[in-house]
């Protein structure tokens, strides 16, 4: 299945009640995270139906996604993000360490080759830099349920509606997305898991088991079907500049100073 009738495939479930529920979240969470993030370019990759840098301030910002058209909606139309670039998730087309900020709205599950895309990612960051990975959790009750529709259909057992969520895309799995970012020098900064209400079809039912949110977040919260994972780039060896490198000095200095005073005090005969 090509790349661009994958992320079709997902659009389209975006705009039924559960993907509105998903996006509502995961829209929530991305303005609270790149708020204060500060730089020069961000660069959100694929998914203009979410628009996951309105909130930060950088003067530069783009939206890439593949050159595909926009989906026919199912309920209410959903607003998209303005995109800018055509690009290949597997070769950006930015010079390396050049962007402050990278944002991946379920971008690693519809590449073709996710790792290629991660360490593209990685290149194109400078240290220091933010990728912000928002994800589908296969260890959750939407994971379940998809997981059991797929093993129907590998039995021939068809039904109206056997999978739950997009039937393209390879689920990455929390653990296994934070030993890639380990692997290519990222520091997990923060992660957290949301989207607690069981894999419903109608609106109705949805709003049922609203209680589940809160629930959720505090007697299950690695079950939440959506995991987000704010990581940053490390590179050793740096050495720190500006300000935060004068306050080092500084108290270095300060610890330098105090160090002596007392040794002279010690000298001093009683």
């Amino acid at each position: 299945m090509a790349q661009s009738e994958r992320i079709i495939g997902l659009a389209q479930w975006l705009a039924t009640p559960a993907g509105r529920y998903l996006l509502a979240w995961e829209q929530h969470h991305l303005d609270l995270a790149v708020a204060d993030l500060f730089g020069f370019h961000a660069l959100q990759v694929g998914l203009p139906e979410l628009d996951a840098l309105r909130a930060n301030r950088m003067p530069h910002r783009w939206v890439g996604s593949e050159s595909v058209e926009p989906p026919p909606a199912e309920g209410e139309p959903m607003p998209r993000a303005a995109v800018a670039l055509n690009l290949d998730f597997d070769a950006l087309p930015f010079d390396s360490a050049s962007l402050d900020l990278v944002v991946l709205p379920h971008t690693l599950e519809m590449a073709r080759d996710p790792h290629q895309t991660l360490r593209e990612v990685e290149r194109v960051l400078v240290p220091e830099g933010r990728v912000v990975i928002v994800g589908f959790n296969p260890a959750s009750l939407w994971g379940l349920r998809q997981a059991l529709g797929r093993a129907r259909l590998g039995l021939g057992l068809k039904r109206q509606r056997p999978l739950f969520l997009p039937a393209a895309g390879e689920f990455l799995g929390y653990r296994r997305l934070r030993d890639w970012l380990r692997l290519l020098s990222f520091e997990v900064e923060s992660g957290r898991f949301g989207c607690y209400r069981p894999p419903v079809v109608s609106e109705r039912w949805l709003q049922r088991y609203e209680w589940m949110d809160g629930s959720g977040e505090r007697w299950w919260p690695v079950f939440g079907a959506a995991y987000f994972v704010v990581a940053v780039k490390r590179v050793r060896g740096m050495r720190l500049v500006g300000l935060v490198r004068d306050q080092r000095q500084r108290v270095k200095a300060a610890a330098t100073v105090a160090t002596h005073k007392r040794r002279e005090r010690e000298k001093e005969p009683a």
